[in-house]
């Protein structure tokens, strides 16, 4: 499925996809963000747009959370992904803010956003980054085996596995407390 920024919208995943409530969805696809549909006001008055020959994209909904911890969430998100990402690759991936790079190369690009009933995120990370306006690198440059659809999914199951548990720890955190008086 290629993304093109109209995706990024309150109840895409319950409308397009059938998926309820607060949810997370990968998929693979061409990339193509006209400035025009960019949701980042800095990049928007660069003139910026998002293009890669094929990206594994995540797209995710959470209602009842502020702006705050949706941004949290996505850098959550981004440290876990790039985690799975060298360990699958061995490669050296860095994360600075909501983006990740190997040898210096923007391997994703990455949003949050705020609708009127929820928080929105979008994080596409590169397979073949042909086409990208910025020095840019894929998951086949980093290890040929990871341009296979197959294997590809394998890296998104763990890292989809690997949030789910994070969030739902999360969780148990902030209810297994006695309060304080």
């Amino acid at each position: 499925m290629p993304y093109t920024g109209p995706q990024l919208r309150p109840h895409f995943l319950l409308t397009e996809m059938g998926i309820q409530g607060s949810a997370l969805l990968g998929f693979i696809g061409p990339c193509e963000v006209k400035t025009d549909s960019m949701v980042d006001w800095e990049d928007r008055l660069a003139n910026d747009f998002i293009r890669s020959k094929l990206m594994l994209h995540f797209l995710g909904e959470f209602f009842g959370i502020s702006l705050n911890e949706g941004v949290l969430m996505q850098r959550l998100f981004m440290s876990i992904a790039g985690q799975a990402i060298s360990q699958a690759t061995g490669a050296k991936v860095l994360r600075n803010g909501d983006d990740l790079f190997v040898d210096g190369k923007k391997l994703s690009v990455s949003i949050v956003t705020a609708s009127p009933v929820s928080k929105l995120l979008h994080v596409g990370i590169n397979i073949d980054a042909e086409g990208a306006p910025v020095a840019a690198i894929g998951l086949k440059d980093v290890d040929a085996a990871l341009v296979s659809p197959v294997k590809v999914g394998v890296v998104a199951q763990e890292i989809l596995k690997t949030f789910q548990e994070e969030i739902r720890s999360i969780e148990w955190a902030c209810a297994k407390l006695r309060p304080v008086m």
